[in-house]
């Protein structure tokens, strides 16, 4: 197959085409705008690939989104480009709307009119499938409910209303035009490449400098963590094998308090990093840990999000392969052993 993917060149869509390039013989068309998330470093292992082609190219650009399938007709699209930082949407919320909402509406005009000239076969065969976060659905609070597939929408943040509004027109194109889709909505996602201006990495880097580990409120909010290998793998059997018109749900299983989370961290960089000048010592007992810090909790924060996977599982076999210890040391390692990567996006931010 020849599959579009849309913001290829963040952290779960450069996941997603390393892992399309090197497990299948499908061809990949990467459209992305490389904002301050965007980097094509973390995809410098696929880019001699004679399968993988790339387009800077913002999805609001219809005239040339239309040049780009024109050119490379493909197969069905896999849309991950949006703006993602909850903070950020709060303090600008426009390029949000402008992104999530504009974007994917321009996406799916290019593709409703590229499928609608598709011969049958190659129509019948074409997807559209959206890729959306469990933050639509709102707050869990202190409840032991799980967000299903059929969790009503109640978005709380300029970012998770924006995710909501593209959902909503992507099941309208599907409903009205009968555009071919299905979408996804996962939880919080974590590994290598992710930016350093989220919690995971953020907390492991802020650690090695010795920088204040600063946690919202009281730190107890809680997210289901979901490795991002473990996530892309689910993303490339829904667009495969996910029934026409459905949702899915992908979470991680792995429930945890954010304060839980950066003392993780913090422990595994005592055994990795024991002679950083902030590790455990006699002069410093608390070690890492002793950098945790508090401060005012952001506007409309979330205190829960948890996903049920029961679909994912019962319709399409799938599981998460890691669970969190796993997934965190990995992590973990990663940002030590890659230290290339994430220097460059702190000095080009500078």
């Amino acid at each position: 197959m020849k599959i579009l993917v849309t913001g290829g060149a963040g952290f779960i869509g450069s996941a997603l085409i390393r892992f399309i390039l090197s497990e299948t013989s499908d061809e990949i068309i990467n459209v992305d705008k490389l904002t301050y998330a965007g980097h094509l470093s973390s995809l410098q292992e696929v880019l001699p690939s004679d399968r993988y082609h790339f387009h800077h190219l913002d999805v609001c650009n219809v005239q040339e989104l239309e040049k780009v399938f024109d050119f490379h007709q493909p197969d069905g699209v896999m849309h991950l480009a949006a703006e993602s930082h909850v903070d950020r949407s709060i303090d600008d919320s426009q390029l949000f709307i402008q992104s999530n909402i504009v974007g994917t509406y321009s996406l799916l005009e290019v593709a409703r009119r590229y499928w609608l000239a598709l011969g049958e076969e190659r129509q019948n065969q074409f997807r559209f499938h959206h890729i959306s976060t469990d933050e639509v659905y709102g707050d869990l609070g202190d409840s032991n409910k799980l967000f299903t597939e059929q969790s009503a929408y109640q978005p709380r943040s300029p970012y998770s209303a924006s995710k909501a509004a593209s959902d909503h027109l992507v099941k309208a194109w599907q409903n009205t035009y009968g555009l071919p889709t299905v979408l996804t909505n996962c939880s919080n996602n974590y590994g290598p490449y992710h930016h350093p201006e989220k919690l995971i990495p953020k907390m492991t880097l802020n650690a090695i400098h010795g920088k204040p580990l600063c946690l919202y409120g009281d730190g107890m909010q809680v997210r289901d963590w979901l490795y991002v290998e473990d996530h892309v793998r689910a993303l490339y059997q829904v667009f495969n094998d996910g029934k026409n018109a459905e949702s899915y749900n992908i979470g991680g299983r792995n429930e945890m308090k954010n304060i839980d989370v950066v003392k993780a961290i913090c422990e595994i960089l005592e055994e990795l990093v024991p002679s950083n000048p902030y590790s455990r010592s006699a002069d410093n007992p608390l070690g890492f840990e002793g950098l945790i810090c508090f401060v005012n909790d952001r506007p409309g924060h979330d205190q829960r999000y948890a996903i049920d996977t029961e679909k994912m599982q019962s319709e399409l076999g799938w599981m998460p392969a890691e669970n969190f210890e796993s997934g965190i040391r990995k992590t973990v390692i990663w940002y030590l052993e890659n230290r290339d990567w994430w220097e460059q996006l702190e000095k080009n931010s500078a």
